[in-house]
């Protein structure tokens, strides 16, 4: 299925937990475009002094908490939020993008090959949570942990 986004960063279709691959993202960006962006971005205001590991995670914090500010006070929210407006969801899409910026620069300025730790850190929890245990539950993975897997 084609999918394309507005311009303010939101989804041309509603997603669904029936179908969860009817919302995806841009495939025409990788986090490697976007380190190498935000590289180039903070080197042309001789920024990279200021960007050490623990300044980022920092900033990145700050970031998450604004991204709990767009849902404060809203109670529960359903699924790709119908109930806001376009300008509250282009704004979580900025916030959103804060903190993902700041964790690829995190990942950079720590040497972190990014998508390769993510791919290792599903298959781990594969292993730490199976299907065959786990599927419906939440409970954390020591709750049925038995030893054999």
């Amino acid at each position: 299925m084609s999918q394309s986004a507005h311009s303010n960063g939101t989804a041309t279709e509603e997603a669904s937990p029936s179908n969860p691959d009817k919302f995806k993202f841009s495939s025409n960006l990788s986090l490697e475009t976007i380190r190498q962006i935000q590289a180039e971005f903070a080197k042309e205001r001789n920024w990279e002094q200021y960007h050490t590991p623990r300044n980022i995670l920092l900033a990145m914090v700050a970031e998450v908490g604004e991204v709990s500010e767009c849902f404060q006070w809203k109670g529960e929210v359903k699924e790709s939020l119908p109930d806001w407006t376009p300008e509250e969801k282009t704004h979580l899409g900025e916030e959103l993008s804060d903190v993902l910026v700041y964790l690829i620069r995190l990942a950079d300025r720590c040497e972190v090959d990014l998508p390769a730790a993510v791919l290792r850190k599903i298959e781990l929890n594969r292993q730490k949570y199976p299907a065959s245990k786990v599927y419906g539950k939440s409970d954390k993975y020591t709750a049925y942990n038995d030893g054999d897997s």
